[in-house]
């Protein structure tokens, strides 16, 4: 049966645990068939099936990112779609694959920021994850993007803080760590009880990067 087929939108499924059992027998299988089939409906008209396909290719990435990895360019084509579904769906995938190909991502770093600029709160989530994964992948990359991390940590929502704050942290480093303190210390009293909770432990991740900075 060809993939499209199994697609939720094809059974005639408003779930989506079709598309994410179908992730699951792509990764097993290590379908890549099977997945560039997914990827040519993601990138077709059909508005349903393209909707399925990016779930699935993102549920992969979750799993398997190296089985996605070499499909950049059309996420990043996904970045400019005016479906707000494939638009974050896109980030997404992006966000799983960043640390495999950043030289590839860092290369169209426009099209990232400008779809977190205009972006929903899913699309904005994911492109922390995105700015957080280049700025780990290279120095060069980080004089760039981290700017933008921790201008986002300075102004988002409130209720945002928190988990912003933890997508960012796979790139906390000795060389950051000062950065970053400075920006969420700021914050830590805006926030809920539970939110000052999850922040202090980011806090002392970066406290104890700051004691193994020289001098």
């Amino acid at each position: 049966m060809p993939m499209i087929e199994k697609l939720a939108c094809k059974l005639g499924r408003n779930d989506e645990a079709p598309n994410i059992q179908l992730a699951v027998d792509l990764c097993q299988n290590m379908d890549s068939a099977g997945i560039a089939e997914i990827v040519a409906g993601f990138r077709g008209k059909d508005k349903s099936v393209a909707n399925d396909c990016i779930k699935v290719l993102y549920e992969i990435g979750s799993r398997s990112p190296s089985l996605i990895c070499i499909y950049v360019d059309d996420f990043l084509d996904g970045l400019r779609s005016n479906n707000n579904r494939l638009v974050w769906g896109s980030m997404a995938a992006l966000a799983h694959i960043v640390e495999l190909v950043p030289d590839r991502v860092f290369s169209r770093i426009n099209d990232v920021v400008l779809a977190y600029e205009r972006g929903s709160v899913i699309t904005v989530d994911n492109s922390i994850s995105v700015f957080a994964g280049l700025c780990r992948a290279s120095s060069e990359y980080s004089v760039v993007v981290l700017p933008i991390v921790l201008a986002h940590l300075g102004k988002c929502r409130p209720k945002d803080v928190p988990q912003h704050a933890e997508r960012a942290s796979v790139c906390f480093s000795v060389e950051n760590a000062n950065e970053f303190a400075g920006v969420l210390r700021a914050r830590i009293p805006q926030l809920s009880h539970s939110g000052q909770a999850r922040l202090i432990k980011l806090m002392a991740r970066l406290d104890d990067l700051r004691g193994d900075a020289p001098g």
